[in-house]
């Protein structure tokens, strides 16, 4: 969660609860999942690590 806070809370002004709440739902999918980079996962976003195990998955 610090990752979201410093990165898109603290930086931003929302007026409402519903902005918020948009803002921070667009953060974690456009940016956390799809960009930024986790140690823990070999340094891939989610979305891609996701895709990798897809592909030694068997079904």
């Amino acid at each position: 969660m610090k990752t979201l806070k410093y990165e898109e809370v603290y930086l931003a002004d929302y007026r409402t609860f519903n902005e918020a709440y948009g803002n921070i739902e667009n953060f974690i999918e456009s940016v956390y999942n799809e960009k930024r980079l986790h140690s823990k996962i070999g340094y891939l976003p989610p979305i891609e690590y996701e895709e990798t195990l897809s592909l030694y998955s068997v079904a």
